[in-house]
């Protein structure tokens, strides 16, 4: 999920100034913080005080935590939250994969509405695939040609140094535009949805905490430089999909790379997203989860709705900053922050109390005003 929203950060950084590439650090900071407090809600010390993993998902924790309301009102919860976050990122893709084919042909009269079911045409395959295995030979490919597009542009723009100018930063911004840049940075770094699953699947789960810092490190590294140099080099012309900015010569090459990377990408959080509701379906019935149908159904109707949404709302930068405003903030933000303190209250000392707590209200300030702002911006869009 880290590739292919980094194309809006220069959006970003256009509204938001000095302060966006402050952001970009802080929300990797974050992040990486409620990623580890996260990973600690799976865990609890046994008598010799020894730390035991005793639950295996978000679901889990959740579940945990509200069980005295409700053994699986928290499951419920998270796993709407999850399947909403991850039916957004689709929808993403298909709105990138539109956008960049209605760029890369520009002279083919077609609408950009009409290039979107070209794109679903080719994502139809995505409803037989029945295995995580499929689907991380697809990251794979997804992974390298992400370096391969990052490289790219970057070196261009450093091609262009002799017209760089820090002039083109703001200081004064306009507090709605920089709301909406707040989710689209936030959307550029969720991933604990996966954390508790890659946790457990790791050979030596003791390093995860390194293994996040680092990272998240390398992460902020690569979005701050892409930011800055995209930024300085186009300014006040800085489109939403950044690549729209490259010379011809180089827009339909890197678009069409892009393009794969948008097609190759769908199929995780498509697989993800199904997953889970096939995980409450078979706990109420079973034989429903093995009926073929059902399953072809169920993707299916995935498949269409990720459609009709892009159709009615192609403006990448703005649903970006819908979807880390809503699901993005909860999840990295908000959720890991309340579970820490409602599984760990007796165990943290004053300091991480007051930290989880800080956490939680300036995820809920930024949740609530970027929704605001974002929906805000849509209805304008619209008229």
């Amino acid at each position: 999920l880290q590739g292919i929203f980094v194309l809006g950060l220069p959006y970003a950084v256009l509204h938001s100034g000095y302060s966006g590439l402050l952001l970009i650090v802080l929300a990797a900071a974050l992040c990486c913080y409620t990623g580890k407090i996260l990973i600690a809600c799976l865990y609890e010390e046994n008598e010799d005080g020894q730390l035991i993993r005793v639950r295996g998902t978000y679901e889990d924790i959740a579940n945990a935590c509200s069980k005295k309301l409700s053994p699986n009102l928290g499951g419920v919860v998270v796993n709407v939250t999850q399947v909403v976050e991850l039916i957004m990122t689709c929808i993403l893709y298909l709105v990138v994969s539109g956008n960049l084919l209605s760029h890369s042909f520009p002279y083919v009269p077609m609408t950009e509405k009409t290039w979107f079911v070209i794109a679903f045409v080719t994502l139809l395959p995505c409803i037989f695939i029945r295995t995580l295995k499929i689907v991380s030979k697809l990251s794979q490919l997804c992974s390298l040609v992400h370096f391969v597009i990052i490289f790219v542009v970057i070196t261009y723009c450093l091609t262009q140094m002799h017209q760089w100018s820090w002039a083109k930063f703001r200081l004064s911004l306009e507090f709605e535009d920089f709301l909406v840049s707040v989710g689209v940075i936030i959307f550029s770094y969720t991933s604990q949805i996966f954390l508790p699953t890659l946790e457990g699947n790791m050979k030596n789960p003791g390093e995860f905490r390194c293994m996040l810092n680092w990272t998240h490190f390398f992460a902020c590294i690569l979005k701050t430089t892409f930011a800055l140099t995209a930024f300085l080099t186009w300014g006040g012309k800085t489109k939403e999909v950044i690549t729209d900015n490259l010379p011809s010569f180089l827009e339909t090459l890197v678009n069409l790379c892009l393009l794969t990377k948008a097609l190759l990408s769908y199929p995780l959080p498509f697989f993800a997203a199904t997953e889970i509701v096939y995980s409450c379906i078979s706990k109420d019935n079973r034989s429903n989860y093995r009926f073929p149908l059902l399953a072809l159904t169920v993707r299916g109707s995935f498949l269409l709705l990720t459609l009709l949404m892009a159709m009615f709302t192609p403006h990448f930068a703005l649903l970006m900053g819908l979807s880390g405003s809503i699901t993005g903030a909860a999840m990295t933000f908000l959720l890991p922050s309340l579970f820490h303190l409602k599984l760990k209250w007796k165990k943290l000392s004053f300091l991480e109390k007051c930290a989880d707590i800080s956490v939680f209200i300036l995820g809920f300030l930024c949740s609530l005003a970027g929704i605001v702002c974002s929906i805000k911006g849509l209805l304008e869009v619209f008229g």
